[in-house]
């Protein structure tokens, strides 16, 4: 049997192309509400080859009634058991080369991919990770790990493989995100695998609590006193700064947590720092991509340096290869990242033309990230391949690396800088960070609330200010700088349609949701 995730923020037009092309029969989904949605596909004729409809919740007779007219079975998870058990069959182990999964990648333009990975990939980048940890982690039936990340993505999926493996176990969160302090503290998890952009409203907030020049000067003390024994490889919970500082920090992650990984997308070296003194555990950080499982490159043991994603698992090789005209050579430690090891996918179901271009005839998975080796046998992610535009004076831009260096920014949540070749330069749509945007304002000596801030010139023009400086340290060319901005007080995301499931940004969506501010900003520029 073969697992693919389907997940309602992926858009309606999307579950209906997942079901006929992975010719899905049995779909089986939480709420009542969903399934009346595959239903409605089913009534207008959309998705032929579905069955069955297994439903967790309660539900009301009238369903299964629509089912019955549409030729589609609608059970109840207990109906579905109690099937089973009727109708036992000895379970039959799966070989290394068989399906396990179908994960379909949001892509942020044309229908999503489905990557097919297997039993052996899976095992393989399980055993990658234990091995690469084994000295400082190696999980037992007393670890526990909390799961708030999609189970949709292989990231979390691989967390839970590892913890199963192990005999561990795994404490699922109440659904609201904003909650998770709360399931923190009830779970105490020992295992808390992370995504940035949470890490970052962690250390957004203990910042944001030390108001007072005294408490600034105590806090950036405590960290750089613990990070100076971090980088002795002494890491420890019980310190002077710990019980002044870290404590409050640590209780509000349930106070075990004995292993930290973070990954899905860049975190920046100040809050990677911080986290690694605070709270007095290893913090690793992953990079990889669904084509390669989940993890290709991990942290090294006692490797305290942040500004790069590690070395190789032992489950892959990772190759540089040149990108000529954006003048990225091998031979300068430079190009894009290719993958190949038992990690490595078979290739997108259906699709052998996408599967040709990710997939060379020696096995190397293409990724279209850009890397760059550092002496200490570490990668460094520099630039993306794909998604570049050329401006009208034919420089090439890289979105994803001005917006990931932008959002080091203190005032800015979110970004999306845009450009093209009938421009001579790019402008950007901000979303300012709620937590700290009125402080920032109010430096200014401005008030109101967040959309008045959004309006403010001055504040629009601090901001773009500090988001200059940003780029000039994160070592943008001035081609590469905005040069006019717009604030939007709502953050991108899943629910709008302007962030794909794995939070990257929709550029074709925002493009087209932002086009008039865009076109605004230029002529600004212009005058």
């Amino acid at each position: 049997m073969v697992a693919v995730p389907l997940y309602d923020t992926l858009g309606a037009e999307a579950v209906i192309y997942i079901v006929n092309n992975a010719d899905i029969a049995t779909v089986i989904c939480d709420t009542p509400q969903k399934a009346s949605v595959l239903l409605e596909n089913m009534e207008k004729g959309l998705t032929p080859g579905l069955k069955i409809i297994i439903v967790m919740d309660p539900f009301e007779d009238d369903l299964k009634q629509r089912g019955e007219k549409t030729g589609v079975e609608i059970l109840s998870l207990l109906d579905a058991e109690n099937i089973g058990k009727e109708n036992f069959t000895k379970p039959v182990p799966p070989k290394p080369e068989d399906l396990s999964v179908i994960c379909f990648t949001s892509g942020t333009t044309g229908d999503p991919k489905g990557v097919m990975l297997t039993h052996q990939n899976i095992v393989a980048n399980v055993a990658g990770f234990l091995y690469r940890v084994e000295d400082t982690f190696q999980p037992t039936p007393e670890d526990v790990s909390i799961s708030y990340l999609p189970l949709a993505h292989m990231f979390e999926r691989i967390v839970q493989a590892v913890i199963y493996s192990c005999g561990a176990r795994v404490g699922f969160f109440q659904g609201d995100i904003r909650l998770l302090p709360d399931d923190m503290k009830t779970l105490k998890p020992t295992m808390f695998p992370a995504v940035p952009r949470l890490l970052n409203r962690i250390y957004d907030k203990v910042q944001n609590e030390a108001k007072t020049p005294l408490k600034k000067f105590l806090l950036n003390l405590a960290i750089a006193c613990k990070f100076s024994e971090v980088k002795k490889g002494i890491i420890r919970k019980d310190s002077f700064w710990d019980k002044l500082i870290f404590a409050k920090i640590q209780a509000s992650l349930g106070g075990n947590v004995r292993i930290m990984v973070t990954g899905a997308a860049p975190i920046s070296s100040p809050v990677l720092t911080f986290l690694r003194a605070a709270i007095g555990c290893p913090v690793y950080e992953a990079y990889g991509q669904t084509e390669c499982t989940a993890g290709c490159t991990f942290t090294l043991l006692g490797d305290w340096t942040s500004g790069h994603v590690g070395a190789p698992l032992p489950c892959n090789h990772v190759k540089l290869e040149d990108v000529a005209d954006m003048n990225y050579f091998s031979v300068n430690n430079e190009g894009e990242i290719c993958i190949r090891g038992t990690n490595v996918f078979k290739g997108y179901l259906k699709d052998p033309e996408k599967t040709k271009e990710a997939l060379d005839k020696d096995g190397w998975l293409h990724t279209g990230d850009i890397g760059r080796w550092l002496p200490n046998g570490t990668l460094k992610i520099i630039d993306r391949k794909k998604n570049i535009f050329k401006l009208a004076q034919g420089e090439y831009i890289a979105p994803e690396k001005i917006e990931n260096i932008y959002t080091r920014s203190t005032p800015v949540l979110q970004i999306f800088v845009n450009g093209d070749s009938l421009q001579a330069s790019l402008v950007g749509v901000v979303v300012p960070d709620p937590d700290v945007f009125p402080s920032f304002a109010a430096k200014f000596g401005i008030k109101g609330s967040l959309e008045e801030l959004c309006q403010n010139q001055v504040v629009k023009k601090a901001i773009l200010e500090d988001l200059q400086k940003t780029g000039k340290e994160g070592g943008l060319k001035s081609f590469e700088q905005v040069k006019n901005i717009f604030l939007h007080p709502e953050p991108f995301s899943i629910e709008n349609g302007l962030l794909t499931p794995t939070l990257k940004p929709k550029r074709g969506e925002l493009s087209k949701y932002f086009r008039v501010q865009i076109n605004s900003l230029y002529e600004s520029i212009q005058e």
